[in-house]
């Protein structure tokens, strides 16, 4: 028999492969941080000795959930200038206040906030793009979370650097000092065509190339980002990524809200993964991506949250019931984006986005132990017929009961084990106190 460090066994494993299929009682043996094996339950323990068990009856397990953009230390600005269109939302409220706040311990504790929601809601890896990454990194690398942190870029100066070549020598420095860190991964991450030029492009791209890193950036978020593209070059902001060639496999293009058939085609052909934001977009008043497009075209479509600062929540659950529902009815077909879809482009799509599919977002024998247990036998999910259906229209994250991320707890019975929420709670409050005098 042999010795692993933990055996899991819910009534119900739903891997987020191809198809639909949900493994009912079957156990995970998880050893040195990587899934060894799954097995019935019935068999597990005359194979296994493990030094913990967890018995999870009316549990589903799921792969983590990859949130695929983020900006985590905008927590800090969360319900600051709610109910605004982006651009007076950045211009008048978002950019002024990083100005006079944003610095390394603003960052380091906006992003102990975020993590702390984030592992709470099931989420086990982001994709961060934010100012002063070493900051983040350290609490990633005292969390433990699974990160993809981008190197930002900007053309114009800011409280982190002053210009593209700042920027970029700043994100090599910090991309130097963290690479080896088995949790943290990195990328570049211009903002977006508005702020960026076709110079500062073409540099990020002859440096993704060289060091085969990938590039995330927003794109085609507004209808007014999409016009004033085509009134100073000519043409949409996808076409000019295209022609800079910017478009590839490593591509991930946050929003997609704006795309036309021809954009889509240039998406599909170049392997681009876009990146959805639904409640993001909704509360800006930016639109709804075309889901039914995208996916026509067989492009990737991943998940996000973007910030709290336009979201209020880092929720990938409310990310996928939202954009389940939203799609549903915008295109009247009840059966479209079906609850193992929209697992995946929580999952195992946002791996790929990230290139880290051979690592994680699937339950399968070899992947890290990115996993995550809801509780299904409540009020609120009850009578459980369909598990993946319960989970998708019924639970909410208060139903993630266990986190595990590369087979260590991080959330155990619903309560943080990797971080001191009182902590966190009392630092936010300070920075509550120290923004509103603005």
């Amino acid at each position: 028999m042999d010795q692993v460090d933990k055996i899991i066994s819910p009534s119900w494993i739903f891997d987020a492969e191809e198809g639909d299929r949900v493994l009912q009682d079957h156990s995970i043996v998880v050893n040195d941080g990587k899934i060894l094996d799954i097995v019935p339950t019935i068999d597990v323990f005359s194979l296994y000795e493990a030094s913990e068990a967890y018995q999870l009856t009316n549990h589903l397990i799921l792969p983590g959930f990859i949130n695929a953009h983020s900006h985590s230390a905008m927590s800090l600005l969360k319900g600051y200038a709610d109910d605004l269109p982006l651009d007076t939302w950045l211009n008048n409220h978002i950019w002024p206040a990083e100005s006079q706040h944003v610095g390394f311990d603003f960052v380091k504790d906006g992003s102990s906030l975020a993590i702390a929601e984030m592992i709470k809601g099931g989420t086990t890896t982001f994709n961060d793009m934010y100012f002063f990454p070493e900051a983040t990194a350290e609490v990633v690398s005292k969390v433990g979370i699974r990160a993809n942190i981008g190197l930002g870029v900007l053309d114009f100066a800011t409280n982190y650097a002053n210009d593209p070549e700042d920027y970029l020598t700043k994100g090599f420095a910090f991309r130097d000092q963290w690479r080896d860190h088995k949790l943290i991964t990195t990328c570049l991450a211009p903002h977006a065509p508005y702020t960026i030029s076709d110079k500062t492009f073409e540099t990020i791209n002859t440096y993704a190339e060289q060091l085969d890193l990938g590039i995330h950036m927003h794109l085609h978020e507004t209808s007014q980002e999409v016009e004033g593209s085509i009134k100073e070059y000519g043409v949409t902001p996808i076409q000019r990524m295209q022609d800079l060639g910017i478009l590839g496999p490593k591509l991930m293009a946050a929003h997609c809200v704006h795309v036309s058939e021809a954009d889509a085609e240039l998406l599909a052909i170049n392997g681009v993964s876009a990146i959805c934001n639904v409640s993001s977009n909704m509360k800006l008043g930016s639109g709804i991506p075309d889901l039914r497009q995208l996916l026509n075209c067989e492009i990737n479509v991943a998940l996000g949250t973007d910030s709290s600062a336009s979201n209020n929540a880092l929720d990938m659950m409310r990310e996928m019931r939202s954009l389940s529902l939203v799609s549903k009815g915008l295109n009247m077909t009840s059966e479209f984006l079906k609850p193992a879809e929209l697992i995946r482009m929580a999952t195992i799509n946002g791996a790929k986005a990230l290139g880290l599919e051979e690592i994680t977002g699937s339950i399968s024998k070899g992947k890290r132990a990115d996993i995550i247990a809801i509780n299904l036998d409540t009020i609120e999910s009850q009578p459980c017929y369909e598990p993946l259906s319960s989970f998708m229209y019924s639970a909410d994250r208060s139903s993630i009961e266990y986190v595990w991320i590369d087979g260590n707890t991080k959330l155990n019975q619903g309560q943080l084990v990797c971080l001191d929420e009182d902590e966190i709670l009392q630092k936010t409050k300070i920075w509550q106190s120290k923004i509103k005098k603005i």
